[in-house]
């Protein structure tokens, strides 16, 4: 990766900041050089503050730090896209982007895996979630088996109701599975789209 930073005078080159899962904006900051190898080294998103003239690793004083996930530049060498994952508001007036934009998923499913995500925290007796987690990986994965058997006894009749109910339990269950497993389902997507582009 080329980056131009010589294009300016100052040496700094605009950084754009998108959330690796939702894919919203989340701010604008310049970057130099330094700024740019301390970010890929460390893996927090570190920028180079015109105000405070150092370098300045989002989150340092609140911790709610961006984790780096992906960076490319543009067409002229000269912005940056860095894709990461906020821990946390990003912009210091608490909102979630520094667009005063709502940072969350459009697609349900993302939602549900966040859902997901924080419910498994809770106790047993407060969340069926929290439940299956409690019972073990075994017991999850015994459970999208026992789904995707009711989902094909369902698919041999012609209730439609009782077959998308069966598949929305086999889906639910599946992401269940994948989050005990350390996986998200943007990881099968793209299992899927380099499977797709061969």
């Amino acid at each position: 990766m080329k980056v131009d930073f010589d294009k300016y005078s100052d040496g700094l080159v605009p950084c754009i900041v998108q959330d690796f899962n939702t894919h919203k904006v989340l701010m604008l900051g310049f970057m130099n050089a330094e700024a740019l190898q301390q970010t890929q080294q460390t893996g927090k998103v570190t920028f180079y503050s015109r105000s405070k003239k150092r370098l300045w690793t989002k989150g340092e004083t609140s911790n709610n730090f961006l984790f780096l996930k992906e960076i490319k530049v543009d067409c002229d060498n000269d912005t940056l896209l860095v894709k990461a994952i906020p821990e946390g508001p990003v912009c210091h007036t608490g909102a979630d982007t520094c667009f005063s934009e709502t940072n969350h998923s459009e697609n349900f499913l993302q939602h549900l895996e966040q859902i997901i995500e924080l419910r498994k925290k809770v106790s047993a007796e407060e969340s069926y979630v929290a439940k299956m987690f409690a019972k073990g990986l075994n017991k999850i994965a015994q459970k999208v088996g026992e789904e995707a058997v009711e989902l094909v006894i369902e698919a041999k009749d012609d209730n439609a109701d009782l077959f998308v109910n069966e598949a929305a339990d086999l889906m639910f269950h599946y992401l269940l599975l994948l989050n005990a497993k350390g996986y998200k389902l943007q990881d099968v997507i793209e299992v899927l789209q380099k499977r797709h582009s061969h």
